[in-house]
């Protein structure tokens, strides 16, 4: 089999970045032992440039490592791009998650700044570029009052009224995204690579914004957990739109400033005093007050206790140990959810286009049917296969009929 040439140090660094090691990779690269070598030794005799791959096994690498095959051709392992700040720990604190997970993070994020890369170039080619005053807008005066005036001025509260009207909160979330996609931002579900076998959980990211002024991008994982987070996610990374921040997001909040001032703007759009305060509480029964408040606002229950928490109306001891208590009841009905949907749930085509949300799908439909960008192109921007291109815009057509 015909070999290519390339530079060893382009695949090991593919390999660690993609937190593999050489025994794992060899493994997943599909390396046998012989006689003479281990399936590691093998792979390592590529990595130091004493054999040369062939073509079939840099596309397998390609696939595994989570990398364009055209980077295996690369002359040098390619510099760091900028991926914004990591907000999940605190600054020079290095990741407690395991490396194959931190990679498949690194993965997501390079992907959707690719995708958002390729829309923004798209729309300032097509001149269609408009930059969005409010991306930034909070750079200057970092307050809650100035934040929670701009956040008013995109999401009225009248906004609020029909969220809370919504007959669940899925419907609710479909509303706020219309809403925050209206005002120019793509907003994506998105919590794996294109497969379950990459999907990553809210432990490790729960959402990702792009503050650019032509094409900013909010990105929600799809894994959360139960979808009334969706809304708060999109909230606390719109803030970071706010703030002109492109960054990664997660759970751990209480290291980080600007995690702290992004929840509390959110969850004070979503549950404000006023509103909060007709919750009344008898700590007998505290947990389904709590639930059944939640429920019927199409809130997030362990959103509502952070902001009686806030309001000083439980502890901190309370306020975990009903997070915890919440926790365990969303993991156990997810796992019963999964058990009924194996059989049937929405077809492909739906749920894709769920996850791609109405903005992205019909800026790639009017930029190909305008002949902007090709089948491919938008292939890409969408994260599918290009035939798969042409139904899924069909399927669209048939749900707006």
């Amino acid at each position: 089999m015909p070999t290519v040439t390339v530079n060893p140090e382009v695949l090991v660094w593919a390999r660690k970045t993609a937190g593999r090691t050489q025994v794992e990779a060899a493994a997943k690269l599909g390396f046998k032992d012989t006689r003479t070598m281990t399936a590691a030794e093998r792979l390592a005799a590529l990595e130091r440039g004493e054999e040369a791959p062939t073509r079939s096994k840099l596309a397998a690498m390609a696939r595994i490592y989570h990398r364009p095959l055209l980077t295996f051709y690369l002359p040098a392992p390619p510099r760091q791009g900028e991926r914004g700040t990591d907000f999940r720990r605190p600054a020079g604190v290095s990741s407690p998650l395991e490396p194959d997970v931190d990679a498949l993070v690194d993965a997501l994020v390079r992907d959707v700044l690719s995708r958002q890369d390729m829309v923004r170039a798209t729309l300032i080619a097509e001149d269609e570029a408009r930059p969005l005053e409010f991306i930034g807008a909070l750079q200057k005066r970092t307050d809650p009052t100035t934040a929670h005036r701009l956040l008013q001025e995109l999401l009225p509260e009248e906004l609020r009224s029909r969220y809370y009207k919504e007959q669940d909160a899925k419907l609710a979330f479909a509303l706020l995204r219309s809403h925050v996609e209206q005002r120019g931002v793509f907003v994506v579900l998105k919590g794996n690579l294109g497969s379950h076998h990459t999907r990553i959980g809210p432990q490790a990211f729960r959402g990702f914004a792009i503050a650019d002024s032509v094409a900013p991008f909010v990105v929600i994982n799809e894994y959360d957990f139960p979808p009334a987070a969706w809304s708060f996610t999109l909230l606390h990374e719109l803030i970071h739109l706010l703030l002109g921040q492109t960054g990664l997001s997660g759970s751990e909040a209480k290291h980080r400033r600007e995690e702290k001032f992004c929840n509390q703007i959110a969850g004070e759009w979503l549950l404000p005093d006023g509103r909060l305060e007709s919750l009344t509480l008898h700590h007998a029964d505290i947990n389904e007050q709590v639930t059944s408040f939640a429920s019927d606002h199409n809130l997030s229950n362990m959103m509502v206790a952070y902001r009686l928490l806030q309001a000083d109306r439980i502890d901190q001891e309370t306020c975990n140990t009903l997070c915890s208590a919440f926790l365990a009841g969303w993991q156990k009905r997810e796992r019963d959810q999964k058990k009924t949907t194996q059989s049937g749930g929405p077809d492909y085509y739906t749920v894709r286009a769920h996850r791609i949300g109405p903005a992205l799908l019909q800026f790639c439909q009017r930029m190909m049917d305008s002949d902007a960008l090709s089948t491919a192109r938008v292939a890409r921007i969408l994260g599918i296969k290009p035939y798969q291109v042409g139904k899924l815009f069909q399927h669209q057509d048939l749900l707006r009929r």
